[in-house]
């Protein structure tokens, strides 16, 4: 490609174009053969079939060693790694640091879901999510691992999960320096250094290490509930809560485990189910000093401090601590 050329309506230079942030819809004339993108002149759709749909990913970042096919993918991607965050959502104040991150964040806020599954016609706010969901109607055939034979649909899924065979932990914590073997997991344990007091709320003090968790907490507090459940017409404050109420009746279950396979319908399951895992029990017993790596594991291991019975027998009225123990003695009768 000649970048000293013309290009976008003689605007900018050919090279200043494929630096153009924004260029709006309308200019978008050209497709590419291979992924049917639209672009507003010949060097970004030059630029995108010579780089964009060839397996060389010839620029990495020298953070993480992550491949991409563009350079300016790579500059964008930097912005991860430090710690500035200067696009803010309007509406829950949370800060990204990429103006794409954001603009996909507000889709959760309107409701816009533009990718469509064209199986089944499901939508999703983020392409991503998409290609999770095709999963559920792909006869690809799977990969297995060749050391315990467990099966992944991607390789990446695999590679993960090889790394508890090799036993490499390539992620280290920046502040205590504990190694993980995914990236995933070190994020969820920087959760355990942040001061989970920061944020409370005013109306019942529950506590919320990020501002934004505060503010979507806070609509549960209103009597707002816009988003109804088409199956049991169950209202929600935010769409979010209701994608993930709405995975019980489909049963969809996005979330794996890359070292075990166990799926789940919530991200927030996957975070608890990954303490198992890598051993931390950041939830501490303030009588006993006994740890859990699950909140509702303190809070059933609490009753046996303040003798709480909540499970009562309905043939003998005899009262338990723990569901389980009610079970098991109901067989009695």
């Amino acid at each position: 490609v000649d970048h000293d050329e013309e290009c976008f309506a003689g605007l900018y230079s050919s090279n200043q174009c494929l630096q153009a942030p924004d260029i709006d819809l309308a200019y978008k004339s050209l497709k590419c053969s291979v992924c049917n993108k639209l672009f507003p002149c010949n060097c970004h759709l030059t630029s995108t079939e010579l780089r964009g749909h060839d397996n060389e990913k010839q620029f990495k970042c020298n953070v993480c060693n992550k491949l991409f096919s563009r350079k300016y993918n790579v500059n964008a991607h930097l912005l991860v790694h430090s710690n500035e965050k200067t696009f803010k959502c309007h509406i829950c104040n949370k800060a990204f640091s990429q103006k794409s991150a954001l603009k996909g964040h507000l889709r959760l806020h309107s409701n816009e879901n533009p990718f469509k599954c064209s199986v089944c016609n499901k939508s999703f706010p983020f392409q991503s999510r998409l290609r999770k969901h095709l999963c559920v109607h792909s006869e690809k055939e799977s990969i297995n691992c060749s050391i315990c034979n467990k099966s992944f649909l991607f390789k990446c899924k695999l590679n993960e999960h090889l790394r508890v065979h090799t036993k490499e932990k390539p992620f280290k914590c920046s502040i205590c320096n504990k190694e993980f073997s995914q990236k995933f997991i070190l994020k969820c344990h920087l959760h355990l250094h942040v001061d989970k007091n920061a944020f409370k709320c005013s109306v019942c003090n529950k506590v919320f290490s990020q501002k934004s968790k505060l503010n979507g907490h806070l609509l549960l507090h209103s009597s707002e509930n816009p988003f109804k459940c088409s199956v049991c017409n169950k209202g929600f404050s935010q769409k979010c809560n209701l994608d993930a109420h709405f995975r019980v009746h489909s049963n969809e279950k996005p979330f794996t485990c890359a070292i075990c396979n166990k799926a789940f319908t919530q991200k927030s399951s996957l975070i608890s189910h990954l303490r198992v895992h890598n051993e931390e029990k950041p939830f501490k017993c303030t009588v006993c000093n006994k740890s859990f790596s699950q909140k509702t594991s303190l809070n059933g291991h609490l009753r046996l401090h303040s003798n709480e019975n909540p499970f009562k027998c309905s043939q003998c009225d005899k009262l338990f601590p723990f569901k389980y123990l009610l079970t098991k003695h109901f067989r009695v009768h």
